[in-house]
């Protein structure tokens, strides 16, 4: 099905558990539902984008190559259960915590919206035709500022401010409670 619709993801709190500064598959724990969630927005003809900051990088707790290997594990994972993931996005910067290489404020590390406006540009998408999904009040300004029409948060069993809450067009515990409320 060719479509001009996308989802943008959050990776931490959204397609995994946040265990904070993950690299490492052993520790890498999907969170339930993930994989029905994203069959459902695919067979809805979206588009899945991996959209994550990794200051985890820029503060010398693992490296890039890390990094890289992690994804290509979770990629698979995700094609092993008919998942294509059209791309993945990351900020290795952080504007004060970080190695002198990674020490900056960029345009990518959400709430900046430049990863999504990479994604946008390199694939040809709608960002009035996507949507985000994010577990922080972040991943709804990236989304604000890139120009994508919608924007949700999930809590995945964490608890949220008013400020989150308001941040997003709708709260769901989940990516598959998403899925089955706004697909249904």
């Amino acid at each position: 099905m060719i479509t001009n619709k996308t989802l943008f993801l959050d990776r931490d709190g959204v397609i995994n558990i946040d265990h904070g500064y993950l690299y490492r598959s052993e520790d890498f724990e999907f969170i339930p539902g993930v994989f029905e969630a994203c069959r459902k927005f695919q067979q809805s003809g979206y588009r899945i984008v991996v959209v994550t900051n990794q200051s985890g990088i820029g503060r010398g707790y693992y490296t890039e190559n890390d990094f890289h290997v992690l994804t290509q594990w979770m990629l698979k994972q995700f094609a092993e259960n008919q998942i294509e993931v059209l791309d993945v996005f990351f900020c290795p910067h952080h504007p004060t915590k970080a190695l002198p290489q990674y020490l900056k404020d960029c345009d990518c590390r959400k709430p900046a919206p430049g990863m999504l406006l990479q994604a946008i540009e390199k694939h040809g998408l709608d960002p009035n035709n996507a949507i985000m999904v994010g577990d922080k009040v972040g991943d709804m300004q990236a989304a604000e500022n890139a120009g994508v029409g919608q924007k949700f948060l999930v809590t995945s069993g964490q608890s949220l401010s008013a400020q989150d809450i308001q941040a997003a067009d709708g709260v769901y515990p989940s990516l598959l409670a998403l899925a089955e409320s706004i697909l249904a």
